[in-house]
């Protein structure tokens, strides 16, 4: 079996409050889930979001269901999300292929039966980050290159937040029930990621670090705003952003990031605004 899960329960705003570093990396840190050959999901409480990666080397990976979920499928009841911040791969959904190039997209419709990875180049192989979510209509199978995308050039040098986020699969590029995902570059000299920072109580997020240089790291923070905790993340590692929790961070150097959004609603400026005066 190639697909293998573990769960994250839902933690709320006055627990973490009295976490060590270590348990708060327990709870929110994703720090493995880049694993070659296989493909690892962290099955969360958050919106029942699962949020995964796979590394086809030496073989194709075909994603099953999980006990989790109760289905014959892994996509009987959800929709699903997969962004390739590797090498050049395919993903065959239902015997249809769809190469990706690097920070391409594909939306994978409610209701697919068969889901299968693979790497055009085993020595370069493609890195899949997916994002999953409970669906309750099925849409189209689409692909999203960056020809596709919605291009948002935010920030400034000046502030160290220059950055291009990349609307991928997002309510007017494709439609979906409710899953949203993106990609932010930071552009060099710039390290800031989502400030002024933000929240949505009204849907949890995920943050997907990569183009992390190997001696460099990112420190994500988190918490509520007047109470902020933070997170030493480094390459192809997430984290789990609830909606209680900010979301923002600052690295080393500059980096790039897969953000990730389920619940309530698919409007993307859909945020509690802080400005970085309002912290603590």
């Amino acid at each position: 079996m190639s697909t293998q899960y573990t769960t994250r329960y839902a933690i709320g705003r006055n627990e973490v409050k009295t976490f060590t570093t270590e348990q708060l990396r327990a709870e929110f840190l994703m720090a493995d889930i880049m694993q070659e050959d296989e493909i690892t999901l962290v099955y969360t409480h958050y919106d029942r979001f699962i949020v995964g990666g796979v590394i086809p080397k030496k073989q194709q990976l075909t994603l099953a269901t999980i006990d989790a979920l109760k289905s014959e499928h892994f996509l009987d009841r959800r929709e699903l999300g997969i962004i390739n911040v590797g090498s050049t791969g395919v993903v065959s959904v239902d015997g249809v292929d769809y190469t990706l190039e690097n920070k391409e997209a594909l939306y994978v419709g409610q209701g697919a039966k068969t889901v299968i990875f693979s790497s055009s180049n085993a020595d370069q192989p493609a890195h899949f980050y997916i994002n999953s979510a409970p669906a309750h209509k099925a849409f189209p199978t689409t692909k999203i290159g960056m020809a596709e995308a919605n291009i948002l050039s935010l920030g400034s040098q000046e502030t160290a937040n220059e950055r291009k986020i990349h609307q991928l699969i997002v309510n007017g590029v494709v439609e979906t029930c409710q899953l949203q995902m993106g990609v932010t570059c930071l552009q060099p000299g710039s390290v800031w990621n989502t400030m002024p920072a933000h929240q949505h109580d009204r849907r949890m997020e995920a943050y997907f670090y990569f183009d992390v240089n190997p001696s460099q790291a990112v420190c994500h923070f988190m918490g509520e705003p007047t109470e902020t905790r933070h997170l030493w993340v480094h390459n192809e590692q997430a984290v789990i952003s609830p909606p209680w929790s900010i979301h923002s961070g600052s690295g080393t150097s500059n980096y790039s990031f897969v953000w990730g959004m389920a619940g309530e609603n698919l409007a993307y400026d859909d945020m509690d605004t802080y400005t970085a005066t309002e912290l603590r």
